[in-house]
């Protein structure tokens, strides 16, 4: 098993009332991710999210398309340390 890792990050673009956050909530839930995600107040979607980095890479893929729609312009994604904070994946 891979070590885990924890990104934080930041959506932009077309990413609030389009399902984004609970499309993010989902695949990270299919992918077995455990942290967070919440829109922000300038419009931007925020999350952190640990895990497996195979299993990661793939829901930050994931987010940088989103759902159908959404329309993704920029996601900045920074590596944090893993502290095993979560237990689940949710919406805040």
């Amino acid at each position: 098993m891979e070590s885990p890792i924890c990104v934080h990050a930041y959506a932009s673009g077309r990413v609030q009332g389009v399902n984004y956050r609970w499309f993010v909530l989902e695949t990270a839930k299919e992918l077995e991710l455990t942290g967070w995600v919440r829109n922000l107040s300038d419009g931007r979607v925020e999350a952190e999210i640990e895990g497996e980095q195979n299993k990661v890479d793939k829901l930050i893929e994931a987010m940088r398309s989103g759902p159908s729609l959404a329309h993704v312009t920029d996601l900045d994604v920074a590596p944090q340390p893993y502290e095993n904070r979560y237990h689940e994946f949710r919406v805040r």
